[in-house]
């Protein structure tokens, strides 16, 4: 099975993915699992039965899943909404995202990227399209050595950021990420393609070491596109009734791609490339429609990276279990261990490998 094919607007379909067709004693006995799952974040129409139905999507049962995220979403956000200016709240609430600029002291952002680049710590690594990403986790392991960044990650302004935009009040997950683009010759990474993360309110974070210029690879996103239209209802209305079977098997998994034809059609506008110099912070709703811009150059991209996610259906705003005795500050270990086993075990292919030691900026 082969992903997609790039053009500037639109996917090019490869041989379409299959559900697997599991004995029909295992589809019975998983059955009461995939229907709780229509109450969490899953998101796969392809490995859930449930979320995937034709059927209950041609009822509504994804356009259902969606407005109830996004009103449990907003009510969230009112009790999180003091741990933010006015001003970034407004900004959210307009575009989907928030940009600081000069987030901090001078000599603090020197401490703080001294830090980071002089770090050399075991990392993980993907060549995914013609890109290679470097992750370095910034867990209990690494931040130990690290007291500016440690108290920047903690501190009330981006931790209240994240969780208003997220909609969470939990830790997010931390890296250090370095963006190799063109790093050979191969169909574009998939992170290139406009596209929704999920169906629900969840958050990405940016603090940007160094200048990201207009021609690399800048974050790119379509303002207001966290609010979904009647137009964008309709759209994954009858997307989410075939999306099991998409050729792109990134939307069966339900991370939907859109083309800029598709984007017009549900009413938003244009996407906004968002070139910045370092010491800035972009912190989005990556519900909302985006793509890491695309560039014939070489370039390098290294930031603070963060993410955080959540079961959409809770009403409340606390509970990490993240932040568990035996699991804090491990979480992400203990995360890739138990996939990475998982993958080997379906003889899966795993694009994310251990690669050793290494530091932010050491050529691949």
């Amino acid at each position: 099975m082969t992903d997609v094919q790039a053009t500037r607007d639109g996917l090019v379909p490869g041989p379409r993915p299959t559900r697997d067709r599991a004995p029909a004693w295992r589809r019975w006995l998983l059955a009461p699992v995939h229907a709780a799952a229509v109450l969490s974040s899953a998101k796969s129409f392809r490995d859930n039965p449930v979320i995937g139905s034709p059927t209950l999507n041609r009822w509504g049962l994804h356009v259902w899943r969606r407005r109830v995220a996004a009103w449990l979403g907003r009510l969230r956000r009112r009790r999180l909404a003091h741990l933010l200016s006015a001003e970034d709240r407004t900004a959210f609430e307009r575009d989907g995202f928030v940009i600081k600029r000069n987030f901090l002291d001078e000599a603090t952002f020197r401490a703080l990227r001294a830090e980071i680049v002089g770090l050399k710590a075991d990392a993980r690594e993907a060549v995914i399209g013609d890109t290679l990403t470097r992750l370095i986790p910034l867990d209990a392991v690494t931040l130990r050595g690290l007291a500016t960044t440690r108290a920047v990650l903690d501190g009330p302004v981006y931790r209240g950021l994240l969780a208003y935009i997220g909609s969470f009040k939990r830790r997010p997950h931390l890296y250090i990420q370095t963006v190799f683009s063109q790093f050979c010759q191969a169909e574009p990474d998939v992170q290139s393609f406009f596209h929704s993360d999920t169906f629900h309110p969840t958050v990405k974070a940016w603090l940007f070491l160094d200048d990201v210029a207009e021609d690399t690879i800048p974050f790119t996103y379509v303002p207001g596109s966290h609010y979904h239209t009647r137009r964008r209802l309709a759209f994954e209305r009858r997307l989410s009734q075939t999306a099991w079977r998409a050729g792109d098997r990134l939307t069966a998994e339900g991370s939907v791609r859109f083309s800029e034809a598709d984007i017009r059609r549900m009413g938003y506008g244009p996407p906004v490339r968002l070139p910045v110099s370092g010491n800035t912070l972009v912190v989005a709703d990556t519900s909302g429609i985006h793509a890491r811009g695309t560039t014939n150059l070489k370039s390098v991209r290294l930031s603070i990276w963060a993410y955080s996610r959540s079961n959409p259906f809770l009403p409340w705003v606390s509970g990490d279990p993240n932040a568990l005795p035996l699991i804090k500050g491990y979480a992400l270990r203990l995360y890739w261990a138990v996939t990475d086993r998982l993958k080997d075990a379906k003889r899966a292919r795993r694009d994310w490998r251990w690669v050793g030691l290494r530091s932010p900026l050491a050529p691949p």
